[in-house]
């Protein structure tokens, strides 16, 4: 299958390397030029997983979006959050009739992509896809280079518009064998796992996290007490998927931890392949990292946001929010994910439905 990766993160060199590698033509876009000389005068990314180390080279390396959009049936956008808006506008006039764009995760990603496109007229008929998580735990290990510590065997995915969803979900189950059909767009976006394991880990190992130049948030920054923490927080997901009318299964965060519980999104002993493999002892500044911009400005003001919304209480959620606010002395709410900032928060329930289930018409 033609496939265009969009984007230079760990997720997104992983994402080509591994459906390269899988059998599908993949073309890789990145922005900034620089960055992915090394890649492009090779054509090829280096992989590291439990199979070894080896070369794969891709269909096509380029910094034009138009010349990776061309005939690429999937779309993968494994991509912070906050990276959306900008790329939305840069895509909207490039996307073509039956292409299907996929977010791991997205944070409502697909609905802001689609809209983009509609706004500048583009009529095509295109279906997003998201998911909880990065198909890979990864880390670029050099500017060409990618370890792949686990391979996700669980991606929940919610489809745009619904009315499409089997058609949007065959294409992404070709190229990602572990997809599991669930319902609309907005389901898939509640099985993020993001804003549920970050913020915790962050905010509540700030203390060492600003005093030593590395630190694992996983390994020794994962205690009980923000365990109990990342529990409560998941819980308020749980309860606002459920007073949306979302079902089971919800994937809760904890079976994560627990392999005697349900197969969770990495399988078993991810956690502690995460730990093992050292690639996430790492330095991370508290104002700048994706951590923050991605996972508490965006994806929690958007949890917040519903439950705002429909009167659900999310007090730890509101709370590290809040907390986000004050280490980085800024509003986050104000500017992040919110149905405020999407146009969203006139809908009354009903509505959202009907647009979750036809999209733009």
């Amino acid at each position: 299958m033609e496939i265009a990766v969009i984007g230079g993160g760990h997720g997104c060199y992983a994402a080509a390397a591994s459906l390269t590698e899988n059998g599908h033509n993949v073309s890789l876009w990145r922005r900034n030029s620089e960055a992915l000389k090394k890649v492009q005068n090779t054509n090829s990314i280096k992989l590291t997983d439990y199979k070894g180390t080896r070369s794969i080279k891709l269909k096509k390396v380029s910094t034009n979006l138009s010349d990776v959009m061309q005939g690429a049936k999937l779309i993968v956008l494994p991509l912070p959050c906050h990276t959306q808006i900008s790329l939305a506008e840069q895509l909207a006039p490039l996307w073509q009739d039956g292409q299907v764009g996929y977010l791991p995760p997205g944070t409502f990603g697909g609905y802001i992509f689609a809209k983009a496109a509609r706004e500048i007229g583009n009529k095509s008929n295109i279906i997003f896809g998201e998911t909880g998580t990065l198909p890979y735990l990864a880390r670029k290990q050099s500017d060409d280079h990618v370890r792949i510590s686990v391979y996700a065997t669980r991606l929940p995915t919610g489809l745009f518009p619904l009315k499409d969803a089997e058609r949007g979900f065959n294409v992404i189950k070709k190229a990602f064998p572990a997809a599991e059909i669930i319902t609309d767009l907005l389901d898939g976006a509640l099985m993020n796992a993001g804003p549920i394991i970050h913020p915790p880990l962050i905010i509540m190992n700030a203390g060492p996290l600003q005093h030593f130049d590395e630190w694992d948030i996983h390994n020794e920054g994962t205690q009980i007490a923000i365990r109990n923490v990342t529990d409560q927080l998941d819980s308020e997901r749980i309860l606002l998927r459920q007073a949306l009318n979302y079902k089971a299964p919800h994937f809760p965060l904890k079976n994560h931890y627990n392999d005697d519980e349900d197969e969770w999104m990495y399988g078993n002993s991810s956690h502690q392949k995460l730990t093992d493999s050292g690639d996430w002892r790492e330095h991370i500044d508290l104002e700048t990292h994706r951590y923050m911009i991605e996972d508490i400005a965006h994806g929690l003001t958007f949890l917040c946001s519903l439950g705002r919304w429909i009167n659900q209480p999310m007090p730890i959620s509101e709370g590290l929010l809040s907390i986000g606010s004050a280490i980085v002395r800024s509003d986050l709410y104000k500017n992040g994910r919110s149905l405020e900032n999407l146009g969203l928060v006139k809908q009354d329930f009903k509505g959202l439905k009907e647009l979750l289930l036809k999209g733009f018409v």
